[in-house]
């Protein structure tokens, strides 16, 4: 399989989890997720009463330079780790 391939599979195998992941795996997946998609964080850190928006906001910006195969990589290997 293609990296591609293995991430798009890996995206479909995180919807079936049967045990919520914590708020850390999702801030991770949801980082990795945007940086292989969309690439870099652009705009502006959302207002501090938007507790949701900036901790995922911050969790993306730690992956700014990350490679969009790197991330998909690493998305897979946590998705593995989760569906274990």
């Amino acid at each position: 399989m293609t990296p591609t391939e293995m991430f798009e599979d890996a995206q479909k195998r995180v919807k079936t989890l049967t045990e919520a992941p914590s708020n850390d795996e999702l801030l991770e997946l949801y980082a990795l997720f945007k940086q292989a998609t969309v690439g870099d964080v652009s705009g502006s850190r959302p207002g501090m009463m938007d507790f949701k928006g900036r901790a995922k906001f911050d969790a993306w910006t730690k992956k700014k330079g990350v490679g969009k195969d790197a991330a998909m990589t690493s998305y897979v290997a946590l998705v593995d780790r989760l569906t274990k």
